[in-house]
């Protein structure tokens, strides 16, 4: 299960290098790259030699720099792969060629300019650096036998289906979140288990916990204290997830559900981690922001949790009506006969945005920034919903 290197699904390069000659890059060579995406496992595992020279290099270091010229052509194929399913944040490192690479000239002019174009860009670029480092430390193996003492995976779906059909609103996912890009710090005194504590008081059905430490001041340690400090609630790991290590390690840190960014991956990853989420127990809540990356969502085998972030990805404007817009017609008939509950997300800040995109069809809300703000976060979900939800 750790990667696809099994799949013999060619992979069909641009026009361009179609009557380049086509061979299957070997398992040793696959285990030379170094970038550790699953997306760029999945891709290496597949990809096809585009010229001989891994083949024909004899000497150590020319293998090498064979070997890095190959995996830099390979990271720019991932691009062409993910533009033809609409995936607009790029997923290779920001490095430029080989010193001495005189490869396709089409590559070289592709690569001038290769800095982050976005904040999310950006972000999955750092994960893509971090994640290398923490799977060097804590191997797959590692975490396989640190399952044996996770505890166990508790039913997120049914919680917010329980919330809903007990207040008739949609099932709240309250984040735990002290920071943002756009925002900064939403609030200087954060206690993550205080925090959850009140949430949970207040009649949030599941939490949301940010374990990003760069860019939201969250970390692996909140998840894991949250959910030894006894609260009830399922934790979902709000994480950006490049890798299927990832999966592993949130559910040994205690999490009962995680994030899947469909503007981040591939539908081959995504097939393939819903996957692995079964098999953990884990549930996913795989987001989308437009019509395209819905309906790829929507085509995707075990789909049960699907969530509309209505922020722009590049501009970070936010616009709830976005929701409606996905919600409407052929999609939402599609929602209903498969029961996915959709999760409305971004830009939620009163009981009428809540009835907004309640009615567009949402059975669940993950809401931060407007509750954590409060000094009693309690009090900030009665608020945002106009009334007590909590259990009384």
């Amino acid at each position: 299960m750790e990667g696809l290197a099994s799949l013999k699904v060619p992979f069909q390069p641009p026009s361009s290098f179609s009557s380049r000659p086509r061979t299957w890059i070997s398992p040793t060579q696959v285990n030379f790259c170094k970038r550790t995406s699953l997306f760029t496992f999945s891709i290496r595992a597949q990809m096809e030699s585009i010229d001989g020279s891994a083949a024909v290099a004899t000497s150590g270091e020319s293998v090498t720099e064979a070997l890095k010229i190959k995996e830099w052509e390979v990271g720019m194929f991932q691009d062409e792969v993910a533009a033809s399913q609409g995936i607009r944040i790029r997923r290779r490192p920001p490095t430029g060629p080989p010193s001495h690479y005189v490869g396709p000239f089409q590559f070289r002019l592709q690569n001038e300019g290769n800095t982050p174009r976005n904040i999310l860009e950006e972000i999955v670029w750092n994960k893509d650096t971090e994640v290398s480092h923490l799977k060097e430390r804590r191997p797959l193996s590692e975490l396989k036998k640190a399952l044996a003492n996770a505890p166990p995976a508790r039913d997120f779906l049914g919680a917010l289906r329980a919330a809903n059909e007990r207040t008739g609103l949609p099932g709240l996912i309250a984040e735990v979140k002290k920071a943002s890009p756009s925002r900064g710090i939403l609030r200087e005194d954060f206690d993550p288990v205080e925090i959850a504590q009140a949430y949970e008081k207040g009649g949030a059905a599941c939490l949301s916990v940010l374990t990003d430490q760069k860019y939201f001041k969250g970390s692996f340690e909140n998840l894991e204290a949250i959910r030894n400090a006894g609260v009830k609630c399922p934790l979902l790991c709000k994480e950006f997830i490049i890798d299927a290590w990832q999966l592993y390690y949130a559910r040994t840190k205690g999490a009962d559900a995680v994030l899947l960014i469909a503007a981040v991956l591939p539908d081959l990853d995504i097939k393939y981690m819903i996957k692995i989420c079964k098999l953990l127990g884990l549930t996913a809540l795989v987001e989308v922001h437009d019509e395209k990356e819905f309906d790829r969502v929507l085509g995707i085998e075990g789909i049960e949790l699907i969530g509309i972030n209505n922020r722009n990805l590049e501009t970070f404007e936010v616009d709830i009506g976005i929701t409606k817009k996905l919600l409407e017609g052929e999609r939402g008939k599609i929602i209903r006969e498969k029961n996915i509950i959709m999760v409305g997300e971004s830009g939620l800040f009163t009981p009428e945005h809540i009835a907004y995109v309640q009615e567009a069809g949402v059975k669940a809300v993950l809401v931060g920034e407007s509750i954590v703000k409060q000094s009693d976060p309690g009090n900030g979900i009665s608020n945002l919903f106009g009334k007590d939800i909590s259990l009384g």
